[in-house]
């Protein structure tokens, strides 16, 4: 019997449902880039536009003003709805990946207690916020059956989280990442990004029957046990795979061992019980090692990080609006609340990393750049809102607010980085790192020196 006899043939969507998937996906990557665009020519980066894009299409305006033509291109068929998702997915874990080879790990280890230091503050400042907000919040924020203790948690663990993906496209835009403002924000927010999940699982713990010590012990365990294998593991595996890559003279093989290393790492920590995100993140920092650079041209990448950023980023940031529904805002207590908990998420994030980087040392001006790009809540925010509702922890009103922060401190990130780095020259490293960007862009043009980068 042949070998493919014993395969049932692979379902195939129906093909109403294939033809809706392909109009939401051209739909969204246009808005997005006409708005990213836009957003550009008024100053702004293009995440801010992109970010726009699915609160314009989503529940927000696009269901209030056409009801029919919003049901119809969105469908709430969990089949449908799986298929966008996929692509998004697939986006953000290869931004959160690219990001992860911008990071400068030399720079990482000559101040890695600095970056602790920030996202200390980042952390535990907000947290205690959150939680102190949600014990007072009305009833009426949270599901029916939720205690206010699990409640509480959890609006903490919402306002401390930051946003890699929202944080590396903003850095990106803005040509900071060379910047070691820029290093020390991705590093505080990776940090900030793997504890916010471990206390995400503690309220998960307690929302489905009580927190268990095991549980928070093995969690840690297992993301100890990831960064040693990648350590260990992963770098002479990347090193050996490049290598081979680098017998031809084709860019294609170098791009596809690239992918298939952030896709397999993310995979590895989806396996663990862990966020994807975080292992596209160390399997971007993995390719960004001296050793590996050493066997791959920085330039031969080029074509994935043209793909990341002008198709898989804006679908992502496309995508984040979708579930949310500005009209519960017009409720005065929803209301109220929105203002309450915007306010101590952003004056919490800002004080808790601003007075990080002043005990580290560093420079007002600095320590208010740190605090403005550690704001950006953007899709982790996000994927914490809809924990919340899968819990059953929250309510439809309390999504739309979490999601709101999301929204508002990402556009919020972009101009006050700007006036905060105007007074900042660049020095020597920066200029150095900023050389080796050019090459992973595939460009040997310098960036921009002016306010923005």
């Amino acid at each position: 019997m042949p070998l493919a006899a014993g395969f049932a043939p692979l379902p195939q969507p129906a093909g109403h449902d294939l033809l809706v998937f392909l109009i939401q996906l051209g739909a969204l990557l246009a808005l997005a880039l006409a708005l990213g665009r836009l957003a550009a020519r008024v100053g702004l980066p293009a995440v801010v536009g992109e970010l726009l894009t699915g609160v314009l299409v989503g529940p927000s305006l696009l269901g209030h003003l056409a009801p029919g033509l919003w049901h119809w291109l969105f469908p709430s068929s969990a089949p449908q709805a799986n298929m966008i998702n996929a692509v998004a997915q697939v986006g953000v874990l290869l931004l959160v990946g690219l990001s992860g080879m911008h990071v400068d790990l030399g720079l990482i280890r000559r101040r890695g207690a600095t970056a602790v230091r920030i996202s200390l503050g980042g952390l535990l400042i907000p947290l205690v916020l959150g939680v102190s907000l949600g014990t007072v919040l009305p009833a009426t924020m949270r599901s029916a059956g939720t205690d206010r203790a699990t409640f509480a948690c959890f609006l903490g663990v919402a306002m401390c989280v930051s946003a890699i993906p929202v944080i590396a496209k903003t850095l990106l835009d803005m040509k900071l990442l060379h910047r070691d403002v820029g290093q020390l924000t991705l590093a505080a927010g990776a940090v900030d990004d793997a504890v916010g999940w471990c206390l995400l699982s503690v309220v998960s713990a307690m929302a489905i029957g009580g927190v268990h010590g095991w549980r928070i012990a093995l969690t840690v365990a297992e993301i100890l046990a990831f960064l040693i294998a990648a350590a260990f593991i992963g770098r002479p595996v990347a090193r050996a795979l490049f290598t081979l890559a680098g017998r031809s003279s084709d860019q294609g093989p170098g791009v596809a061992v690239a992918v298939a290393m952030i896709i397999g790492g993310a995979a590895t920590t989806q396996a663990l019980g862990l966020e994807p995100a975080f292992g596209a993140f160390v399997a971007g920092m993995l390719l960004s090692a001296t050793r590996v650079r050493q066997v791959i041209d920085p330039a031969r990448l080029a074509p994935l990080r043209t793909f990341v950023l002008w198709v898989g980023a804006p679908v992502f940031l496309a995508t984040a609006g979708l579930r949310m529904d500005l009209a519960s805002l017009a409720h005065p207590t929803v209301l109220l609340s929105a203002l309450i908990v915007l306010s101590v998420a952003v004056l919490g994030k800002f004080a808790g990393a601003y007075l990080g980087a002043r005990l580290s040392r560093l420079s007002a001006r600095e320590g208010f750049a740190l605090g403005a790009g550690m704001n950006a809540r953007g899709v982790v925010e996000v994927v914490v809102a809809m924990a919340g509702l899968r819990l059953g922890v929250i309510t439809t009103s309390t999504y739309t607010i979490i999601v709101l922060v999301a929204v508002v401190t990402s556009v919020m990130a972009p101009p006050l980085l700007r006036r905060a780095m105007a007074g900042l020259d660049h020095n020597a490293d920066e200029r150095i790192r900023e050389l080796e960007h050019a090459r992973w862009s595939g460009t040997t043009e310098r960036a921009s020196s002016g306010p923005g980068g």
